[in-house]
C-alpha cells in the first residue's frame, strides 16, 4: 500500500503543494526520487535514510520510490526531507496512514534526525489553511512565523522522533501560540532629529511617506542624501498585522530574514549598489525569485548614485513604479512579485559633484548634461518630488540639530494616511491614485485650474506629470487636514516639479 504524506514547494513566494507518495517494493535495495526534484531534493536521500536509522527507527533496505506530485511542478530544497522521511516510516508500517491525513509537513533533517529551519514557513502555512488543512509541523525555529496564520494549528518540534510520537497521538505537544507583536514597533537608531538644516528636503520626505510618492534628490557630495533617506522608514506609519505578513512572506521565501522569528515589523529599507545586476533589483533568475524591488515592498528603495545603475535596470523601473508589481517571465515560469515601495534615488548634480559651485572646477558642461541624461525622461515622469540638497552652511555645520523628531513628523504622515484611507474606503495612498480617481478627489476652482494651467504651459508637462503634480497636491491638503485642495497646495507641490524639468 502507497503511504501519502503532504508538504509544499516554494514558487517565488507562493507555496504550492505537494504530495509525497512513498511505495515499498521488492527487491534489491534502491532509493529514487521522482517527480521532477532538484539537487536539493536528491541528496534528501542520504539525509532521509541517516535521520531515520539514528532516530532508532527502521528504514526499509528494499526497492524504494518516492514520488512528488504533481510531476509537472519543479520542487527544489531540503524543506521536502520530514515529508518524504515520514511517509516512508509510514510505508514501513512504523507510523499509521491515517495519522497523516490533514497535516502539512516541512523541515530540513541533520543526519542525526534534528529539524533545521527552511526558508517560507509562513508562505506555507497560509497554502495549508487555504487548502482546509488542519495543522503544520514546522521545525521550532519556524513556529512563531507560521502560528501568524488563523485558523490552523501550528506545531513547531525539534526533531524527527518528536514528530514521529506527535503523529502517533502524544499529547505531550500542545499548538504554537502567536503573540501579537503589533506593540512590540521597531526601534530605529536614526531620527529626524539628528538632522541639521534640509528643512526643505525633510518637508519633502514627510509628503512622500504620506501619500506614497517617489523621491529624486541631487545634490554634491556630502550634502546629506543618503542620511535622509536613511531615516525615511522612521516616519512611515507602522506595519499592520496584515502589512507585516506580506513582507514576511517575500523575506521568508527569499531565505532574508536573517534569524528573526516570527514577523517582520520593520518597514524595509533596501539599498542596493550601483553594480547590482539586473535580476537581483528587478527579479529573476533561472528560477525567478524576488530581487531588490520587491524586498522593498511597502517600504523604502534606496538608489544611491542613481545614474551609475545599469540603464536596463532603471527602465525596468518603469512598470512596478507604475503599477506596484513585478512580471517576471522565463521558459520555465511566469511569476508576479508585489512591489509597492517608494523609490528614493539621490544622484550628484554632474559626475564630479561641484556643478555650480565655484570652490571647484566642474568637469563641464557637455559631460554634464550626459551624466544626467542616464535617467530617462519616462522615468523622470514617475518621480513625483524632485529636490535640490545643498550643502549645509558652515553656521547650520556647527550648529546643534533643531528640526523636529520623528515621532512628530511620523504622526502627520498616519493621520494623513487615516484621511486617505477613509476617503477611498481601504488602506491606499494618494500616489496610487487611478485617473478617475484624481478627477473625483482633487477639485480645483477656478483660481487653481487657471494657476495649473499657467503652470502645464511654462513647465510643457506631459498629462502623467500633470496628474502627479495634482497627487501631490491631494497629499499635501491632508497634511494640512484640509479637504479642498487650493492654490496653496498646488504651488508646494509645483516647486517639487521645477529639477528636472
Amino acid at each position: 500500500m502507497i503511504a501519502q504524506a503532504h508538504t509544499a514547494t516554494l514558487a517565488g513566494i507562493d507555496a504550492l503543494p505537494v504530495v509525497v507518495e512513498v511505495d515499498l517494493q521488492g527487491g534489491k535495495a534502491l532509493f529514487i526520487i521522482v517527480g521532477l526534484p532538484d539537487k536539493a531534493v536528491q541528496e534528501s536521500q542520504d539525509r532521509v535514510r541517516s535521520a531515520i536509522v539514528n532516530s532508532g527507527f527502521d528504514f526499509p533496505f528494499t526497492r524504494l520510490v518516492v514520488n512528488l506530485a504533481p510531476g509537472d511542478v519543479r520542487k527544489e530544497g531540503p524543506s521536502l526531507d520530514l515529508a518524504i522521511a515520514v511517509a516512508v516510516l509510514a510505508a514501513g508500517s512504523q507510523l499509521p496512514f491515517t495519522a497523516l491525513e490533514g497535516t502539512v509537513l516541512i523541515g530540513e533533517l541533520g543526519l542525526d534526525g534534528m529539524l533545521r529551519p527552511v526558508d517560507g514557513a509562513v508562505n506555507v502555512a497560509l497554502m495549508a489553511h487555504a487548502k482546509g488543512f488542519e495543522r503544520i509541523v514546522t521545525p521550532l525555529e519556524n513556529a512563531a512565523e507560521a502560528a501568524v496564520t488563523p485558523g490552523i494549528e501550528v506545531y513547531g518540534l525539534r526533531s524527527l522522533a518528536e514528530v514521529v510520537e506527535l503523529l502517533n497521538g502524544s499529547l505531550a505537544f500542545t499548538p504554537f501560540q502567536h503573540s501579537d507583536q503589533a506593540a512590540n514597533l521597531p526601534r530605529y537608531e536614526v531620527d529626524f532629529a539628528d538632522v541639521k538644516g534640509q528643512a526643505h528636503a525633510v518637508r519633502a520626505l514627510e509628503i512622500a511617506a504620506a501619500g506614497g510618492h517617489n523621491v529624486l534628490m541631487t545634490g554634491p557630495p556630502g550634502s546629506g542624501k543618503t542620511m535622509l533617506a536613511r531615516r525615511l522608514p522612521t516616519i512611515l506609519p507602522p506595519l499592520s498585522v496584515e502589512e507585516a505578513i506580506e513582507v514576511t512572506r517575500i523575506y521568508s521565501a527569499s531565505g532574508q530574514k536573517a534569524g528573526r522569528e516570527g514577523l517582520v515589523w520593520e518597514r524595509p529599507f533596501r539599498s542596493p549598489h550601483h553594480t547590482t545586476s539586473y535580476a537581483a533589483v528587478v527579479g529573476g533568475g533561472k528560477v525567478p525569485k524576488p530581487g531588490e524591488v520587491s524586498l522593498g515592498h511597502l517600504g523604502v528603495l534606496f538608489m544611491d548614485e542613481m545614474p551609475e545603475f545599469d540603464r536596463g535596470v532603471l527602465e525596468a523601473l518603469r512598470q512596478p513604479l507604475e503599477d506596484g508589481i513585478v512580471s517576471v517571465a522565463r521558459v520555465s515560469a511566469s511569476m508576479e512579485f508585489p512591489a509597492e515601495c517608494i523609490l528614493v534615488g539621490a544622484m550628484n548634480p554632474c559626475p564630479c559633484g561641484f556643478k555650480g559651485y565655484p570652490e571647484a572646477k566642474c568637469v563641464g558642461a557637455a559631460i554634464c548634461d550626459r551624466y544626467a541624461g542616464r535617467i530617462s525622461g519616462p522615468l523622470m515622469d514617475r518621480i513625483d518630488l524632485h529636490l535640490n540638497v545643498p550643502r549645509l552652511k558652515p553656521d547650520e555645520l556647527t550648529a546643534r540639530p533643531s528640526g523636529e523628531g520623528s515621532d512628530a513628523i511620523r504622526a502627520r504622515v498616519v493621520r494623513a494616511r487615516e484621511r486617505q484611507a477613509a476617503r477611498f474606503g481601504k488602506p491606499k495612498v494618494n500616489a496610487k491614485m487611478a485617473p478617475k480617481e484624481i478627477q473625483d478627489l482633487v477639485h480645483m476652482d477656478s483660481e487653481c485650474q487657471e494657476f495649473m494651467r499657467t503652470v502645464t504651459s511654462r513647465l510643457n508637462l506631459s498629462a502623467r506629470v500633470f496628474d502627479r503634480l495634482l497627487k501631490v497636491s491631494r497629499t499635501i491638503a491632508d497634511l494640512d487636514e484640509s479637504e479642498p485642495v487650493t492654490r496653496t497646495h498646488l504651488s508646494e507641490a509645483v516647486q517639487y516639479r521645477g529639477h528636472g524639468e
